[in-house]
């Protein structure tokens, strides 16, 4: 294992792209492997968890997990820094991070199985991922079991007759207002990427890749189109920016969409985890979210806090949660 790092994992997954993006903009040496038969084994070898994308280290570790791949690798290859040096821009990357993979993937998963035409385009290209060597009559047998397979677990992001529309109009909002905020700017940042864009991307690059939302993105967002081109191969293009020149246009990301959604979700699936509740319901603004607890996302809270508790003057980032509403629950 000595000639770099492998990651094991698959085109059509979000936190799969995120973690590859993240290695090319450091420039450490590694190898894509695709997440199929072929790689089988290797994966078994150094897995803990049935999940991608797995890391295998120089040395022979495997890591699993993209936020704490990210975190484990950005000690080891700490230059050039994906965390802004202002404590208050810092913990807002890493809050969009959490938002992208939590949030951003009720989006992604949504849109991907919820009509006809990306049903099909979905699981065809998996179907040829886990398959590459199958009959014609092979591929499409197994393409409908993909479909039916996925098609039966929107459940599990909370996509369902009810929430659907909640999903898209909350997606086409933050699409404009993204849009907005990447007009004068390369990365959510300012001029490099930071810990949030590889979160919320990876979301964001797996939807233009689907028919209905790749055509809301081409069609309507060319700053988003240029951000998810630019962040496939991203590049440090000059400094980060200030939390005063960022403001204006990130602000309402985080009140309209991260405090009046996500952060009120998040605090809800944790309650009902802590209940023990097979599913639970909760105010978004004029509407109401209901699923089933999303037990994974409860730890992922956990590491956000200890990222908020290691900030040692809170006292601008306090005003600045609070003013958006993200700032209830993050003493817990």
């Amino acid at each position: 294992m000595a000639d770099g790092y492998r990651i094991i994992g698959a085109e059509m997954s979000p936190y799969s792209v995120k973690v590859r993006s993240y290695f090319r903009y450091k420039d450490i040496p590694h190898q894509w492997i695709l997440r199929n038969a072929a790689s089988q084994a290797e994966f078994e070898k150094y897995a803990k968890m049935p999940i991608i994308p797995l890391v295998v280290t120089p040395d022979g570790t495997g890591i699993q997990d993209s936020t704490p791949i990210i975190d484990q690798i950005e000690k080891l290859y700490p230059e050039t820094s994906i965390h802004p040096a202002e404590p208050v821009t810092q913990f807002i990357s890493a809050l969009i991070e959490e938002f992208g993979d939590e949030w951003g993937n009720k989006w992604m998963f949504h849109y991907r199985w919820a009509r006809d035409v990306d049903q099909i385009s979905s699981a065809g290209r998996i179907a040829r991922m886990r398959a590459p060597k199958a009959s014609e009559q092979e591929h499409d047998a197994f393409a409908l079991q993909v479909r039916a397979r996925m098609v039966d677990r929107v459940w599990f992001v909370g996509s369902n007759a009810v929430t659907a529309p909640q999903i898209e109009a909350g997606f086409q909002e933050m699409l404009g207002l993204l849009d907005t905020h990447l007009a004068t700017r390369p990365y959510l940042f300012g001029a490099r990427p930071a810990y949030g864009d590889f979160g919320l991307w990876g979301q964001f690059y797996e939807m233009w890749t689907d028919p209905t939302v790749g055509a809301l993105i081409g069609g309507g967002a060319p700053h988003v189109l240029g951000w998810i081109h630019r962040m496939l191969w991203p590049r440090a293009e000059g400094e980060f920016e200030a939390w005063t020149a960022l403001a204006p246009t990130l602000m309402p990301i985080l009140t309209k969409q991260v405090g009046r959604q996500f952060w009120p979700w998040t605090l809800a699936n944790e309650r009902a985890l802590a209940e023990g509740k097979d599913e639970f319901s909760v105010a978004l603004g004029d509407k109401v979210w209901t699923q089933k607890p999303q037990k994974y996302h409860a730890r992922s809270l956990g590491m956000l806090r200890a990222k908020y508790a290691a900030i040692a003057d809170k006292r601008d980032l306090d005003m600045i949660l609070a003013a958006a509403g993200c700032l209830a629950g993050l003493r817990a």
